[in-house]
């Protein structure tokens, strides 16, 4: 296709964004010299801060650009899974923050290590940072499409300018500037989605009436199929997927609790984190209707052939946006990549010194704990534009699908240990060890026999057993794994010694201070 051409003012505001990124780094870099100012800004960043941060944390480049190609091609079934959110939020960050808060130095993973050891610690904290890197590798993926769709311009070139001012930013700035870059990046979004769905809206014939009668007739509207089956992507199997993700999110997930240690206090992390969830829904939703409302408007104005759904809404900004314009929503296209990633960048070198690290290098001074983290974010940084590199070809599920059914594959089984950890005082290590294995056994078989590979008509399964294969949607997969450390890692237990536990690692800790609290 031809690339529109981007005028200077356009870039102007580009170079602009890119600079205040940098100035926030620098800005920041005299404050960073400690492990807890450089991980956690000293507990010192206002509660309405870090719900923005937690917002601009989730919402990245693949709701900028995965969610409207979703809303383009489907309907809107895979909103369900954020839908759910909020409702494990309210039942669980009560207790979840004061947890945290009280009983970890920084490595939301400590926690695992207290309640079942050193396997349940590693083994989880591998997860976050395979799921992690993965998101990175999406996230790169999605930001070279939409600057080639955009610009035409070199994509390795604009990648890796992108890349050095989100290593520099999380290098020198620490969790803090990366907090407030997201603050800004938070309201860019905002006015750039509303200005988008407004502008696309208005410009089918017939207005939003018609935008709505054309997407009923044509199934882009609504959460189904609505039937209980499990071996296609249903609205059951999304609903219960989002209950997972939820409690994976929000209760063990470093991104997030790492903004809680944020805070100035418990007060203040919840009031964030509900602030962040309930800012969240919406922008999903938003960049979701945009994509349905994309799909009448190219009912109505044929696109060039043969683009991909992913690329709809960046052809559309800078085809059919006026200049500065397109140089403000592409700059908060770059600032959703660039928060999300930071935050990733610090958070990766934050569960690499806790708790690997420190591990391997037990009597060493937090200077030099504050280099090595720094070495982190800066080989975690390159080695997501090497992993963006396997992302050259999203496949016909969609780029939305694959975050998902990774995040299910390599989250296995770890909300099963939370759960089991605050609300078990019978659950030990050595039973949730037995469970972890088994979860890890299951989850090969099920990727193994469910996976197919090769090309068109010449796909094959990895491992064909028949009647045997795992035939249920993969989203399915991380509930299984979930569900199984809970059962087998319950039962496994009741054959060793009940462990002797410290009450606050345990929800009914939790409640017991409460009413102490109370009598006072």
């Amino acid at each position: 296709m031809n690339h529109p051409v981007l005028h200077f003012a356009d870039y102007a505001i580009i170079a602009l964004f890119l600079a205040i990124s940098l100035y926030l780094g620098f800005r920041f870099s005299s404050k960073q010299t400690s492990t807890k100012s450089y991980f956690a800004a000293n507990g010192k960043i206002p509660s309405w801060a870090i719900g923005m941060s937690i917002l601009a944390t989730l919402i990245s480049s693949i709701t900028f650009l995965a969610y409207p190609g979703e809303g383009y091609s489907s309907n809107w079934i895979l909103l369900v899974q954020g839908l759910m959110v909020p409702i494990v939020l309210l039942g669980s960050i009560w207790f979840v923050v004061p947890l945290y808060r009280k009983v970890i130095g920084l490595s939301t993973y400590e926690y695992f290590e207290k309640r079942f050891g050193k396997f349940a610690r590693y083994y989880s904290s591998l997860g976050f940072v395979l799921t992690h890197f993965s998101k990175m590798g999406t996230v790169f993926f999605l930001l070279a499409l939409a600057l080639a769709n955009m610009t035409g311009a070199n994509t390795i070139l604009i990648i890796s300018i992108i890349g050095f001012v989100i290593i520099v930013l999380a290098l020198m700035g620490g969790i803090e500037a990366v907090i407030w870059l997201d603050v800004i990046q938070g309201f860019m979004l905002f006015g750039c989605g509303i200005a988008c769905l407004i502008i696309i809206l208005f410009s089918v014939h017939g207005g939003p009436a018609e935008v709505w009668h054309i997407a009923q007739a044509n199934n882009r509207t609504g959460f189904g199929p609505y039937n209980i089956d499990f071996k296609k992507l249903t609205f059951i199997v999304m609903a219960i997927n989002g209950i997972f993700y939820g409690i994976q999110k929000y209760g063990t997930d470093q991104t997030i609790v790492q903004r809680y240690l944020a805070a100035k206090s418990d007060r203040s992390a919840i009031k964030a984190s509900l602030m962040g969830v309930f800012l969240i829904v919406p922008v999903w939703t938003l960049f979701m209707f945009i994509g349905t409302a994309l799909f009448v408007y190219y009912k109505q104005n044929p696109l060039p052939p043969g683009m991909r759904p992913d690329a709809v809404f960046p052809y559309f900004i800078v085809s059919q946006l006026p200049t500065g314009v397109v140089g403000l929503i592409i700059s908060s296209l770059v600032s959703a990549a660039i928060c999300s990633l930071g935050a990733d960048l610090n958070c990766i070198a934050a569960v690499g010194v806790e708790d690997y690290y420190k591990k391997a290098f037990p009597h060493k001074n937090d200077k030099q704990y504050l280099k090595a983290g720094k070495w982190f974010v800066v080989l975690a940084g390159i080695g997501s534009l090497c992993i963006a590199a396997l992302y050259l070809s999203a496949g016909d599920e969609g780029v939305l699908g694959i975050v998902f059914t990774l995040y299910a594959i390599f989250s296995g089984g770890i909300v099963g240990i939370f759960l089991l950890g605050l609300f078990s005082a019978r659950a030990n290590k050595q039973g949730v060890n037995i469970g972890i294995s088994v979860c890890i056994l299951f989850t090969a078989y099920a990727f193994l026999t469910s996976t197919k590979i090769g090309l068109g008509s010449n796909k094959h399964i990895l491992l064909d057993l028949g009647r045997f294969n795992f035939t249920h949607h993969k989203l399915m997969l991380g509930v299984y794994s979930h569900l199984i450390v809970i059962a087998v890692g319950y039962i496994a237990s009741l054959f060793f010694p009940k462990p002797v536990l410290d009450r606050n690692l345990l929800y009914s800790g939790w409640l017991q201070n409460k009413r102490d609290e109370k009598r006072k």
